[in-house]
């Protein structure tokens, strides 16, 4: 229950998940399924809506600590043997300084703390768990603040991000685009802030003891325009 505490969150339910797949084992009755659900209240004036949002306005990534859960599927399927990958579990690839079990077990970093601390400062206007669709989730924000598009400049993808996609070549495969729109590729969380507010943010999350920087901004031009890889990319 490490998670709920960190993320001060009550487990008060659960529901039937989709990821009995990936936890219940290799072996014939061994593994589980535990997924649980919290309720909570918050007032209006303190609801992150993603409206408001202006050309300019600061995109600040927050540090993830690695592949966490979003893409996990896919990955297993190229990097472990035992679903047709590459690796054994423990093997250790290049480029990692631990077996690959541990790498992709990585904790997922939780993010309620530190932005509870950011918006007792300044204004949120958008934030973006990058979760499952990665970095086409910042499209909905646009469904909020219309005739606004996104531009994200600066990525840091772990070790853990070119194993996957160089064992994927055996396989036929991922492209640039395509790790984007399914991987964190480095970045756990995403604000969208006033560009003025954007050196007191990153202060306040430093305070916090978390690592973060300006990955981007909003624009007037609507779409998610990507500069990876020397390489200008359109998501859609």
């Amino acid at each position: 229950m490490k998670g709920a505490i960190e993320s001060q969150c009550v487990v008060a339910g659960g529901e039937i998940g989709d990821v009995a797949d990936i936890i219940k084992g290799v072996k014939e009755g061994k593994g589980f399924d535990f997924v649980v659900a919290c309720v909570g209240e918050v007032t209006g004036d303190k609801i992150i809506r993603g409206n408001n949002i202006n050309p300019n306005d600061a995109i600040i990534g927050l540090r993830s600590s690695g592949i966490h859960s979003n893409g996990i599927a896919l990955a297993r399927k190229v990097l472990f043997k035992e679903w047709g990958g590459k690796f054994g579990p423990y093997e250790r690839p290049e480029g990692l300084d631990r077996e690959l079990i541990h790498e992709v077990l990585e904790p997922t970093r939780i993010y309620v703390k530190p932005l509870k601390e950011v918006t007792k400062e300044y204004q949120v206007k958008g934030a973006v768990h990058i979760t499952g669709d990665a970095y086409l989730k910042f499209g909905r924000l646009a469904k909020f603040s219309k005739g606004i598009g996104f531009e994200l400049s600066k990525f840091r993808p772990q070790p853990i991000f070119d194993v996957v996609q160089e064992a994927a070549a055996d396989f036929g495969g991922i492209t640039d685009e395509e790790m984007l729109k399914t991987f964190n590729m480095g970045w756990g969380f995403a604000l969208v802030v006033d560009g003025k507010d954007h050196d007191g943010v990153l202060q306040v999350l430093e305070r916090s003891m978390v690592e973060s920087e300006v990955i981007g901004r909003a624009t007037k031009i609507p779409g998610i325009v990507v500069h990876y890889k020397s390489k200008k990319l359109v998501l859609k």
